[in-house]
């Protein structure tokens, strides 16, 4: 089983910046893909990015693209979602998932607590 804790959410404005961390335990961080997902007020939650477990393979939403950067340090068993030019419409609670077999909610193993993040205008 994997324990997920993420921090790093806040407030920011518009074209701001901000870095969230995951911090996992329990199995070995570097066996298994990491992901974010996101779910805004009266929205189903939605897939944000992955990285798989050595570093080399992403994939991000298409409202994400040239935006967020993944990326992970297995030493430190954490792995990090960068979101620079911040929009409105990225206000949400985000949520680290790991293990991650696909974009969609059962595909997921484990999630974190969540952390808000809240865009003004």
């Amino acid at each position: 089983q994997v324990q997920l804790v993420e921090s790093g959410g806040g407030l920011v404005q518009a074209g701001g910046s901000l870095k969230l961390s995951c911090a996992a335990s329990g199995r070995t961080f570097n066996s298994y893909t990491v992901g974010w997902f996101r779910q805004a007020p009266g929205k189903e939650r939605e897939f944000v990015a992955a990285i798989n477990w050595s570093g080399v393979w992403f994939d991000y939403a298409d409202s994400v693209k040239g935006r967020f950067t993944i990326s992970r340090d297995n030493d430190k068993s954490t792995g990090y979602l960068q979101m620079n030019s911040l929009k409105p419409e990225d206000t949400a609670v985000y949520y680290c998932a790991a293990p991650l077999l696909g974009r969609t909610v059962p595909d997921i193993g484990s999630w974190g607590q969540g952390t808000q993040v809240t865009v003004s205008s």
